[in-house]
């Protein structure tokens, strides 16, 4: 087998994995029943939060 044979063959492999992966992952998704939860919102509201990363980023990214 030449190299390019071979890697049409993985291509076409990939490709049947593919199509039958994404509805497996759906019907799995559907029999869960479950909902995703939200993370709760701060008093603040919504952004960036005070720590110690933040912080170095933002004094690193002073001009």
């Amino acid at each position: 087998m030449s190299e390019k044979e071979k890697k049409a063959a993985s291509r076409r492999d990939f490709l049947k994995l593919a199509s039958v992966s994404a509805p497996a992952a759906v019907a799995t998704l559907a029999v869960s029943g479950t909902e995703a939860a939200a993370a709760p919102e701060d008093a603040k509201g919504s952004g960036l939060r005070d720590t110690a990363h933040t912080r170095a980023y933002l004094d690193s990214a002073r001009f």
